[in-house]
C-alpha cells in the first residue's frame, strides 16, 4: 500500500471514529441489549435524534465555524494551545444536552453514558493544558469502559465486544500517530483516561 493510500485510510479513520459519538453509540447499545429496549420505539428515536443533535452534529459544526474563522486547516487545528476553545464547545454542548434531558425527565439511568462522556472531555481538557492527550482513544477508551461497567450490571460475558473495541482502538491509535497528530504515549493516555471515567462513573451513577 502506497503512503498516500495509508494516508487516506488513517484520515478516514479518524473521521468515522470522532470523538463525539461515545453518548450516541452507547444509547444504541443500552436500547438494543438491555431492559431499555422495552421502550416506545419512537421515544428511543426522540432520544437518539437530541443526543445525535448535541453530542455530535452541534459540537462538530461549530468546532468548523471556529476552525474556519481562524483560517486553520485540521492539522493547525490540532496544536495544543488551540484545542481549548473546542473542548469548551463541546463540554457545553454536551451539559446542555444533559441539562435538557433532566428536564425531559428522561430515566437517570440513560444520563449515565452522558455524564461518562462529558467527564471525559473535562479531564481531557485540564490535561491538555500541559500535556496534548488523544480526545480520539480517550472516546474508544469510553466505549470499552462503558462495556465492562455494563457486563457488571447486567451480567453478559463482554469478551467478543472487548475483542471487537480493542481492534478498533488500535486502528484509531494507529491513524492519529499515522497523521502525526499524537504520540504513542498520547494514544495510550488518552485510552485509559476514557475507560477509567467511564467505567467509574457507569458503574456509580
Amino acid at each position: 500500500m502506497r503512503e498516500k493510500d495509508i494516508i487516506l485510510a488513517a484520515r478516514v479513520i479518524s473521521l468515522i471514529f470522532t470523538p463525539f459519538y461515545l453518548p450516541f453509540v452507547g444509547l444504541i447499545g443500552l436500547f438494543l441489549f438491555s431492559y431499555l429496549n422495552a421502550y416506545h420505539l419512537k421515544f428511543k428515536i426522540e432520544v437518539l435524534v437530541m443526543v445525535y443533535l448535541f453530542t455530535i452534529l452541534l459540537p462538530t459544526i461549530l468546532i468548523h465555524l471556529y476552525r474556519k474563522y481562524q483560517g486553520w486547516n485540521l492539522i493547525e487545528l490540532g496544536i495544543k494551545e488551540r484545542r481549548m476553545v473546542p473542548y469548551i464547545i463541546s463540554i457545553v454542548c454536551y451539559f446542555t444536552c444533559y441539562y435538557i434531558m433532566g428536564l425531559l425527565k428522561i430515566p437517570h439511568f440513560m444520563g449515565g453514558i452522558l455524564v461518562a462522556a462529558l467527564m471525559i472531555q473535562i479531564v481531557c481538557a485540564i490535561i491538555n493544558v500541559w500535556w496534548k492527550i488523544s480526545t480520539h482513544s480517550a472516546a474508544i477508551g469510553g466505549v470499552t469502559g462503558a462495556i465492562v461497567a455494563f457486563s457488571l450490571i447486567f451480567s453478559f460475558n463482554p469478551v467478543w465486544w472487548l475483542c471487537l473495541v480493542l481492534v478498533l482502538a488500535g486502528m484509531v491509535g494507529t491513524a492519529r500517530m499515522i497523521l502525526r497528530q499524537h504520540s504513542l504515549a498520547q494514544v495510550v493516555a488518552g485510552f485509559f483516561v476514557g475507560l477509567v471515567c467511564a467505567f467509574y462513573i457507569i458503574l456509580r451513577f
